[in-house]
């Protein structure tokens, strides 16, 4: 993985981690958000327009159904063009 995908995985997880209100440690890669973190659908919007003005991207709201743990995540915003 280069340097610039991992930095991008550290950032997405510091993001959803403060939107979450959970400790970095609590989260793996693959732990469900709602599920396991107690997220609901506002935080799931805040976690979306974080990750869009931090990044410059635009992420379709039909996204959101699969942003259910990091790694999905991270594939949303490596698929996400550029505005």
């Amino acid at each position: 993985m280069s340097n610039a995908a991992s930095d991008h995985r550290s950032a997405i997880k510091e993001i959803v981690c403060d939107i979450l209100e959970i400790e970095e440690g609590e989260v793996t890669d693959t732990s469900l958000f709602i599920e396991e973190h107690g997220a609901d659908s506002l935080r799931a919007i805040e976690i979306l327009a974080a990750l869009e003005k931090e990044f410059g991207i635009t992420i379709d709201q039909s996204e959101l159904a699969q942003m259910i743990n990091l790694e999905a995540v991270y594939k949303v915003v490596a698929e996400a063009p550029v505005r």
